[in-house]
């Protein structure tokens, strides 16, 4: 529209021109050479116009036959580069696909069409990684760290291939350095911050927390927390040797996350110790609100050492009544009430976690129940049979690993607050290893191998032992002694192993608790059985 409006408007100024030349007639006179031309002033003017387009015409000539080479060679090139990136674009299919032989056929031809082009580059490299040759593959990153604008992608690429031979020290500096020249590359970031963990260097996790939160890689929420679990880290740590100092980590910790247990236990376990009771009590109290956890239990029962098992028993009532009858409290008033010799009040506690099917504590604790009321009894015996089929406590759990205590990072990925409070599955699985999708998926970290799913940590609980079915007669059972128990407790325990990180993937298959056939448990089996159990009291 625009176009014809100018169109019709230059049309307009050239009719203008020519009607006000006609207006006004003229002459022109031309003397050159002895010759005399003599003309009007329009056909001057159409002369004139004439001559300017002729000589355009001609330095156009001129001009395209004096570059007619370099077009052609421009052509040459435009042809070379779009066959190599036509070959790029076939090799990253190839890639993809895992056709190795394609991948390297159509790297070579890149690079021969386009020379060492980033994308070549990292052509090449993908084409050394799907082929297995890794020395090619680093070859090809190290050449991306002689440019500015890959160098960044270099680093990424030795990176996970340092990290894929074991080399931690090597993939630490190239992370380092990668947060150096691009502050804002979370593979990089997350690296360091791995690496720092991994090394309990928790102030310069916090560092590294910080940075990552100021660029906008972390939200607030998450960060705040990922400080609170440093922190914590940082307390644990130093809690033997230096205990003001982890006093002020964990209630900087509780600050940031006061529904975060282990420093919420161990502010409340240091300030008791100073003789600080209110504030501990209020520290548990808050965290006990959000998650009724054994740890909160036991560290509010002993705030004040000395107290008798009524005082315990007490304060027991009050968690309870702070978590609405939730199965914690009810487990803290029992073991308060059996300690305190109030039986009738520990039956009361435990009777509504009876109803259905009672986990393996609140086994425990009748079997615990009718020994210490009734003495050696078959009852007891029934519910520590019951306890070895019963579903299991609450644990802290983490990419496949049940620990009865916690950690800052998971020991399967090293991720941060991996950590979480529930009751572990009956049948555990280890997590199926997932593959890579986009055809840059091989610069990303490799799925780390799993070790095999670990009940307790340092060590490994032995199976149940065989038990029984309940015993239907009253009659007592003869019974170890009470040193005897334990001295069968720690030859059960000398019995098993380290646990051990294993360097290649679990067997197929779901890891099932085996059944127990009946049959009576001795005093070694029993042990055995008690501690399969995590017992938290």
């Amino acid at each position: 529209m625009w176009r014809a409006l100018v169109f019709i408007g230059l049309l307009c100024v050239a009719a203008f021109g020519a009607v006000w030349l006609a207006d006004r007639p003229g002459t022109v006179l031309i003397t050159f050479a002895g010759y005399e031309i003599r003309m009007s002033v329009a056909v001057a003017a159409i002369a004139l116009a004439g001559l300017a387009l002729f000589l355009a015409l001609l330095w156009s000539l001129v001009s395209g036959i004096l570059h007619l080479p370099s077009r052609l060679t421009f052509a040459s090139k435009a042809r070379r580069r779009s066959r190599g990136y036509q070959a790029i674009s076939r090799g990253m299919v190839a890639v993809g696909a895992g056709d190795t032989i394609a991948a390297r056929r159509y790297a070579n031809e890149a690079e021969r069409l386009l020379g060492r082009e980033p994308l070549t580059l990292l052509l090449k490299a993908q084409a050394a990684q799907v082929s297995g040759n890794r020395e090619a593959a680093e070859a090809a990153f190290s050449q991306m760290m002689e440019e500015d604008e890959t160098r960044v992608l270099g680093l990424r690429g030795l990176f996970v291939e340092a990290r894929r031979r074991g080399d931690a020290g090597a993939a630490q500096q190239f992370a380092s350095e990668a947060v150096r020249l691009a502050p804002a590359a979370a593979w990089a970031s997350d690296a360091v911050l791995e690496a720092r963990c991994a090394d309990h260097d928790w102030r310069g996790a916090l560092e590294a927390v910080e940075r990552r939160a100021s660029l906008g890689l972390l939200n607030k929420t998450t960060a705040k927390r990922h400080r609170a679990v440093l922190l914590t880290a940082d307390a644990l740590e130093r809690v033997d040797h230096d205990p003001d100092g982890a006093l002020r980590s964990a209630q900087d910790a509780v600050r940031l996350a006061p529904d975060l247990v282990p420093a919420a236990a161990m502010s409340g376990r240091l300030l008791s110790r100073k003789g600080d009771l209110r504030r501990a009590a209020k520290v548990v109290e808050t965290a006990w609100r959000s998650l009724p956890h054994p740890d909160l239990a036991d560290v509010y029962l002993n705030l004040r050492p000395g107290d008798s098992g009524l005082d315990r028993l007490k304060r027991a009532e009050t968690l309870m009544k702070l978590s609405g009858g939730a199965p914690e409290g009810r487990l803290a008033v029992a073991r308060a009430a059996l300690e305190a010799r109030e039986f009738a009040r520990a039956r009361d506690a435990l009777d509504p976690l009876l109803q259905e099917r009672p986990s393996m504590r609140v086994c425990l604790l009748m079997s615990d129940l009718e020994q210490a009321e009734h003495g050696s009894t078959g009852k007891g015996r029934e519910w520590l049979s019951r306890a070895t089929r019963a579903p299991r406590d609450p644990a802290w759990l983490a990419d496949g690993i049940v620990s009865d205590h916690w950690l800052p990072i998971s020991p399967v990925t090293g991720r941060l607050d991996a950590f979480v409070w529930q009751a572990p599955p009956d049948v555990l699985v280890a997590p199926e290893l997932t593959l890579h999708d986009d055809v840059t998926a091989d610069l990303d970290d490799e799925p780390r191998p799993l070790p095999a799913v670990v009940t307790s940590s340092p060590e490994v609980v032995p199976a149940p032992a065989p038990v029984s079915e309940p015993v239907a007669s009253n009659e007592p059972v003869p019974e170890p002694e009470d040193d005897v128990l334990k001295n069968e407790l720690r030859a059960a325990l000398s019995d098993e192993q380290p646990v051990r990180q294993e360097t290649s993937l679990p067997p197929p298959g779901p890891v099932i608790f085996p059944a127990t056939p009946p049959d009576v448990p001795k005093p070694k089996e029993e042990a055995a059985a008690r501690r399969s159990v995590f017992s938290v009291w």
